[in-house]
């Protein structure tokens, strides 16, 4: 008999920390009949907080499986296909542990459990001094999500131009919005434009902006197609390299010293061979965004026209903030 092919079961993940704002949200999801139509769905949860679910709210309230889960090793491809089988259900609204990491989630969810859509749920209160204390469990959960919303947000005593930084430090496409005190929802409508002029003849990317730069041309790279860029960059040579390529890149830290990690671009020059590993340049290159072996597919590749030497930058770790 022929393989058939295994159905996706669709999970809606909610994450955020505690009395972020989840599980009402969550609630008021089940509550409404477009979602709650009777399809039959597993309610994972992954930590309780102080509010609970007032399941005789519900429509259709007997075909919602709900299932707590509180110790992470418990959290297991295994016993994740167990419950959703006792259950029968044909998707998840998972509310996650804000203490576990996204990769911990990903490395356990089944094959066929695929993510349909992610939203963050934070107390406007507390954050700041979350990003202070816990910077790279922030920096975890905002970057999975397509919708950030900050509840019990405070006008008269906040700014939101100090959340807007923080969440455009790490991802540029999560949407944000602020449910204030009084219960009003508004998005966020910050004009948000690159520290550098993407239209001139010659981009310029200074040293402060290079983390930024990577980024952009990683998630959007046809638009720097025939391009002209200039920036520092330290070199890194390989062995296994064609003899006319060189990396051409910064160290950038995303949110703390753990996750430094070299990010760099593909550079194409004759010359390639004059240059050792952990030399500083100052190079401008035509862009070209074409197939590489050394992406493994279609990427940005830069063809050198000016290259000098010179000094390492006051901060050589790159950061978004």
């Amino acid at each position: 008999m022929p393989n058939q092919e295994i159905e996706d079961i669709p999970v809606y993940l909610f994450v955020g920390f505690l009395e972020g704002g989840k599980t009402k949200f969550i609630q008021e999801t089940l509550e409404d009949k477009r979602f709650n139509n009777g399809e039959k769905t597993l309610l994972l949860l992954c930590e309780e907080g102080e509010e609970e679910y007032d399941a005789s709210r519900f429509p259709n309230a007997g075909t919602i499986f709900q299932h707590v889960i509180e110790e992470k090793e418990d959290f297991n491809e295994e016993n994740l296909k167990k419950i959703l089988a006792e259950t029968g259900a044909t998707r998840v609204v998972l509310e996650y542990n804000g203490m576990w990491t996204i990769n911990d989630l990903f490395e356990n969810l089944p094959m066929e459990w695929a993510v349909y859509q992610a939203m963050c749920f934070v107390d406007s209160g507390t954050f700041l001094n979350y990003n202070a204390n816990m910077r790279s469990l922030v920096v975890d959960k905002i970057n999975v999500s397509e919708l950030v919303v900050f509840n019990r947000f405070d006008k008269a005593t906040m700014n939101q131009l100090d959340f807007h930084k923080i969440v455009r430090g790490i991802s540029r496409r999560t949407q944000i919005a602020y449910e204030t005190t009084d219960g009003e929802v508004a998005y966020d409508d910050i004009q948000d434009p690159l520290p550098f002029d993407i239209h001139a003849d010659e981009i310029v990317i200074n040293d402060e902006d290079y983390a930024l730069f990577y980024r952009d041309i990683m998630e959007e790279p046809e638009k720097y197609n025939g391009k002209k860029v200039t920036f520092r960059a330290a070199v890194v040579r390989d062995k296994k390299f064609p003899k006319n390529v060189f990396a051409g890149g910064r160290h950038v830290m995303t949110c703390c010293v753990e996750d430094i990690q070299y990010c760099w671009l593909v550079c194409e020059w004759e010359k390639a061979q004059m240059f050792d590993t952990r030399q500083w340049v100052r190079l401008t290159a035509d862009i070209s965004v074409q197939r590489h072996k050394l992406y493994q597919g279609k990427g940005p590749v830069l063809k050198i026209q000016n290259i000098i030497l010179t000094n390492a930058p006051e901060q050589e770790v790159a950061t978004f903030y």
